[in-house]
């Protein structure tokens, strides 16, 4: 078969990797944790860097999309999606990536590449060429088809929707001291980034959920998206203000959203690790795990 290579239009071709992420969706392997939700936030957070995204990779069949080779935020992390019946191109792809997406330190060369725990020939192709485990994690999801948690929330707490009220500084400092990042955030840049964030063309704001504090701040915030097709929803962000941990809000604010998605069609919502998500009733589906070279 024909498989032609190219590199990625940052502007040219988000949709089509995006519906090619889509399509080739299955909860066994995950697209190597390549989720098309995840690949929109990764577009607009503040951290990506946008000016060497033409080093990623794209295969393509008779014009249509059959792999993709892309860092992470930035060189050194990869992901590496195939299709089933264009398997044999996994060697070239690790090749490529190895040239193009690893990242180079005092001298030395080093790439890891993110997979699922199922997907083993990638596995013993990683192990042939070379790569360590380095890192395993949990993929986790709540099934709709349980009961969701049920927890009320303080006197005085709120639960909101973006749709209902955007500030977009209560927001900045939410998620900057909700993801413990110092002791006090940059306004005029933050502020921007947060912007910037919301602006992919899938984020849905009825879906985003504030708890907001008696005294109007926010308190926690859940990020929420979901996969039509797919039927299944997909947390990021989710981030708590430390001043207003364990009194329940991230409960509230991603039921809230789980809720929201199950009205649409959705069947689970893929969660995050630790036990935090394995007290609401989170369960593990699979492993995510980074192998690991050094040249």
């Amino acid at each position: 078969m024909s498989v032609k290579f190219r590199r990625y239009k940052l502007l040219a071709d988000f949709d089509k990797v995006n519906k090619y992420l889509t399509d080739v969706f299955n909860i066994e392997t995950l697209n190597g944790y390549l989720l098309p939700q995840y690949f929109e936030y990764a577009h607009t957070h503040p951290l990506f860097t946008f000016k060497l995204a033409h080093r990623f990779g794209l295969w393509e069949h008779e014009n249509e999309l059959v792999g993709i080779a892309c860092y992470d935020m930035y060189p050194g992390e990869c992901f590496i999606s195939v299709k089933n019946r264009f398997n044999s191109l996994l060697p070239e792809m690790i090749s490529y990536s190895e040239e193009y997406l690893s990242e180079k330190s005092n001298g030395k060369t080093s790439l890891a590449i993110s997979i699922i725990g199922k997907e083993i020939e990638k596995k013993e192709l990683l192990e042939k060429s070379g790569y360590e485990k380095i890192h395993s994690e949990t993929v986790t999801v709540f099934s709709y088809e349980n009961p969701f948690p049920n927890q009320i929330l303080p006197e005085g707490f709120s639960a909101i929707s973006l749709e209902d009220e955007i500030d977009f500084k209560k927001i900045n400092d939410c998620l900057w001291y909700g993801f413990d990042h110092g002791p006090e955030p940059d306004p005029d840049n933050d502020i921007d980034c947060r912007m910037l964030m919301q602006s992919g063309p899938n984020f849905r704001k009825d879906l985003t959920t504030i708890i907001k504090a008696p005294n109007g701040e926010y308190a926690c915030y859940a990020g929420m998206w979901i996969d039509r097709q797919n039927n299944y929803a997909y947390l990021e962000p989710l981030a708590t203000v430390p001043k207003y941990r364990r009194m329940g809000l991230a409960t509230v604010a991603l039921v809230e959203g789980m809720k929201k998605t199950k009205s649409l069609g959705a069947k689970y919502c893929f969660g995050g690790t630790g036990e935090f998500y394995h007290s609401i009733g989170f369960k593990e589906i699979s492993n995510r795990e980074l192998w690991k070279k050094e040249w």
